[in-house]
């Protein structure tokens, strides 16, 4: 018997009767959304310390506020975003009405990752709530504690006529992926990206893919190396290591690194203490089979800082490798963890060069006291998201898209992009049903005069048309 049959069922006529329509009921889940994180913010905290050692500034900064703000944006906004888009006319068209309408897709799945399974659970659901859909919602089995208030606590929150839960794991998520759904949010690696597309492609289901890869950070001549490191270590050693966004390889001259790994050295100790193991503020790998995947890794290249772990605790030291090649397995995935690998290079020629020989990342920093190096590397190079001399920061901002190119990824959401993305943006032409005079002249017989005319009509004004 199928196990998700009667639920997605019951979603699809809670869509097709029009409930989830009216911006009231919309804003009324977005509530319910926002008293959720109030009402078991502890809760929360408690469940991201079991899963992930986050202290509760991390799980605050990265997971209750940023959710918390998406769904304040959402509310007020949200009557704004759903209003339909004039759009410029041409002449034939001038009397009509011209608009884009943003309507909801129907019955959205969005299968949500461990590493932060608060906020890439509930960010996504923020523009799926706004824009309409009925949503089934599949948090990863990974991150047990939290997976376990997702499916108890909130759907007391949120109206489940439109909105449910499913649990389970591979098996579960390969059977839930049988069926059709309007549209696909998936957050995770690209291997399983690549299993959901597939699926999706059977049922011709439109996907945002939300991926990884490795991400490069250069480091130019021309820098505080102590500044490089207080913004390197954090965002590197953030969670462990386990984001998506983390740089995951550094690019810089011999004499650069010789100037960078006493700073690096200086800021773990500063940050983590003489024991980082001890520190409430550093994470824990997630679990088991990550540790001994992260523990191999670190037989790559050279210990220079770090490299010391507990298995019994989950525990990976604060680490920096030096003399790492290329074909190494360090260099070859995505590393998750909290390792980074030095790699040199002999000017930003080369470092541009080994950038765009490798795929697509889903972020790229640069780090230069030179403006013209960083708009440099910006300029010939691509990646999901940029940011110039720091790390994470681009992220905090609502207005920026986030999301990845290539292989690191497909689509974007947070903020209205993420109301967009969980919108059809459906175009509309009202005309009247009179003066059929005016459109005599598309009709045959054709003569040049006639052409003539309609071509003038059909002229752009400030849009570009196509006559189909």
């Amino acid at each position: 018997m199928d196990p998700f049959e009667d639920t997605l069922r019951r979603l699809r006529e809670t869509f097709h009767a029009g409930h989830t329509r009216p911006a009231e009921f919309r804003a009324a889940q977005l509530r319910g959304l926002g008293r959720f994180l109030q009402d078991n913010k502890q809760l929360l905290h408690d469940a991201l310390a079991q899963d992930l050692h986050k202290s509760a500034f991390e799980s605050e900064v990265s997971e209750i506020a940023i959710s918390q703000g998406e769904v304040t944006l959402a509310l007020r906004n949200l009557r704004a975003w759903m209003k339909d888009e004039h759009v410029p006319k041409n002449l034939a068209t001038q009397l009509d009405s011209a608009f884009i309408r943003k309507e909801p897709f129907g019955l959205v799945l969005i299968i949500a990752p461990w590493n932060y399974p608060l906020n890439l659970t509930l960010v996504p659901l923020v523009g799926a709530l706004a824009a309409g859909n009925c949503v089934v919602l599949k948090p990863s089995e990974i991150s047990r504690s939290i997976e376990k208030i997702l499916a108890e606590e909130l759907p007391r929150y949120l109206d489940q006529s439109c909105f449910a839960v499913v649990l389970g794991g591979p098996q579960e998520t390969g059977q839930l992926l049988e069926h059709r759904f309007d549209y696909i949010f998936f957050t995770g690696s690209p291997r399983v990206g690549k299993i959901v597309m597939t699926a999706a492609a059977k049922h011709l289901t439109p996907v945002t893919l939300e991926l990884g890869g490795k991400n490069p950070c250069y480091v130019d001549d021309d820098c505080d190396p102590q500044i490089v490191a207080n913004r390197v270590a954090w965002f590197r050693y953030f969670n462990a290591g386990q984001t998506c966004v983390a740089p995951d390889y550094l690019l810089c001259s011999p004499e650069m690194q010789e100037r960078l790994l006493p700073a690096l050295q200086s800021t773990i100790t500063r940050f983590y203490g003489d024991d980082p193991q001890s520190s409430p503020n550093l994470g824990r790998i997630i679990n088991q089979k990550h540790f001994q995947r992260l523990r191999a890794l670190l037989g790559c290249g050279r210990v220079a800082i770090g490299g010391q772990s507990d298995e019994s605790d989950r525990y990976i030291a604060p680490t920096v490798l030096v003399d790492v090649q290329e074909t190494e397995p360090v260099m070859q995935e995505e590393i998750f963890g909290p390792i980074l690998p030095i790699m040199n290079v002999r000017g930003l020629d080369e470092a541009i060069e080994f950038i765009n020989r490798r795929e697509k990342p889903l972020a790229l920093y640069a780090f230069s006291n030179s403006s013209q190096v960083v708009k440099r590397i910006l300029a010939q190079t691509s990646s999901g998201g940029f940011c110039g001399n720091d790390g994470f920061m681009h992220m905090t901002l609502a207005s920026l898209p986030f999301g990845g190119v290539g292989a690191s990824g497909i689509g974007q959401y947070h903020g209205k992009f993420s109301f967009d993305t969980f919108s059809h943006h459906r175009a509309c032409l009202l005309r009247s049903p009179g003066m059929e005079k005016l459109n005599a002249i598309r009709y045959p017989p054709h003569s040049p005069r006639r052409l003539r005319m309609l071509l003038v009509a059909m002229e752009a004004r400030g849009c570009s048309c196509t006559l189909l």
